[in-house]
This record gives C-alpha cells, structure tokens and sequence, in this order.
C-alpha cells in the first residue's frame, strides 16, 4: 500500500468508521479504489464545516471541485496529500465525486430544505453519486440502483445525525415533526427495498459498492417504528448488531 493509500485508511477510519469497516469487508483488490473514493469524498464532506464563515467554506468545497476537474480534464493529480491515490480512480468516479462536492456547497451555508423533494435531491446528489461512483471503479454497471441505494443510505445517516444538525441549526428538514419525520424513513425505506431487489441480479461488483450501506436497513425502520427515537440520536444499533449485519452483508455479495 502506497503511503498516499495508507493515509486514505487512516484518515477513513478515523473520520468515517462506518465505510472503512464496509472497505474492509470488501474483497482485498477492490479496496484501494474505494479507499481513495471515500477518502476524498470525506475530505469533500468536511470542508464546508472548517469555517464558520459562509464564503470560506465555499471557497474550500471550489477548490476540491477545480482540483478534481483538472485531473479529469488534464490528468494532472489533486494536489493533496492523498492526491496520488485519486490517480487510478476512473471518470466516472471524478465526475461524481465533483457532483457530490458541487452538491455540499449547501452544507456551507446550512439552511434548512424547504421540503423532502429538495433533501431527497440532496441526498441524491451526495451519497448516492458516491455509491454510483463506487460502482464505476468497478464498471459494475446498475447505476440507477447504486444511485437509490446510496440516496437512501444517505437519509439514514441524515437522520442518525439530525440532533447534532438541529443543535448547530444545519441542514434540517423545514417544520418536520416525528410524524413526518417517520414518512419520511418510511419512503426511504421503500426506495432502499426496490434497489436492493434491483442489485440482486446485478454483478458482484456492484453490491460490493453497496457494502457502505449496510446499516440503512435496520436505521430506517427503527426511524419508522419510533421516530422519537431521531431525537434522542437512538437509531444506531448495537456493536454486536453492527458486526453481525456487516458479515451478513458481506457474504450476500
């Protein structure tokens, strides 16, 4: 592993332990590609947060959205340390790594969504190009799959998240109450149903792209069956649970 790699893991593990321990689960050579992915995508997620003010935080998100274009367009590396890693990433990849990065200047700012049309727009452009994005490293094919299926990945951990985002007054869901809320789970736990139906005849590749997703599931119905629990931040389950449902995912693959 290349030191650049090395630091994509290390920097994964530490600040999304979630997706490091779903890249782990992954077969050993398809792990470089997602380590790099992820990596960015995180280093992506968390620029608009190092300032406080608005135009900075902007500023940081353009700079990861011209620096990807130009290894897109150029093939010159972002210059970054984990820069070298973003090398053997495919296009398609880059391409979605700059819509979810073009998509994060909301996070920036931080107002509420007016409705679940703009979140789920949101989540489209976020999680779920990086799911698709995940599935391109692979040319796995199933995008409008991987594309749900990160969608609603993506609204698990909004909603996991949601106390921590209503205390700073971030990217809430405008007049949302536990009963919409719980709709809310509801329609994503539908969409996650239909892309996973949808992956079950696609290629290995591409549920190894959906490994990242694995606690969505269980996070949404619990969000549905008591929704009080979203603001008590009580919808992760427990160690054991986590572990169990990674192998399980993992050998569904």
């Amino acid at each position: 592993m290349t030191d650049a790699l090395s630091l994509c893991a290390e920097r994964l593990a530490a600040g999304d332990p979630d997706r490091f321990a779903a890249v782990m689960a992954s077969p050993p050579a398809d792990r470089p590609a997602l380590f790099a992915l992820y990596a960015a995508n995180l280093a992506i997620a968390q620029a608009p947060w190092a300032s406080a003010e608005p135009l900075v935080a902007e500023m940081r998100v353009q700079w990861w959205i011209d620096a990807l274009a130009v290894q897109s367009k150029q093939g010159k590396p972002v210059p970054h340390e984990i820069g070298p890693a973003l090398q053997a990433l495919p296009e398609e990849a880059l391409r979605g790594l700059i819509a979810a990065a073009e998509a994060r200047r909301a996070d920036c700012h931080g107002e509420a969504f007016a409705d679940e049309a703009r979140l789920w727009d949101y989540l489209d452009a976020t999680s779920g190009a990086i799911c698709a994005a995940a599935g391109a490293c692979f040319d796995a094919g199933f995008e409008a799959a991987l594309h749900a299926h990160g969608a609603a990945t993506g609204l698990a951990n909004w909603l996991i998240a949601l106390p921590e985002l209503t205390a700073r007054g971030r990217l809430m869901l405008a007049d949302a109450d536990p009963a919409r809320l719980a709709a809310l789970a509801r329609e994503g736990e539908a969409r996650l149903m239909a892309a996973q139906a949808a992956l079950r005849s696609a290629p290995s590749a591409a549920r190894v792209a959906a490994l990242s997703g694995w606690q969505a599931a269980g996070v949404l119905r619990r969000a549905v069956a008591a929704p009080e629990r979203i603001a008590e931040g009580a919808l992760r389950s427990s160690e054991f649970a986590r572990r169990l449902g990674l192998l399980r995912a993992r050998l569904a693959v």
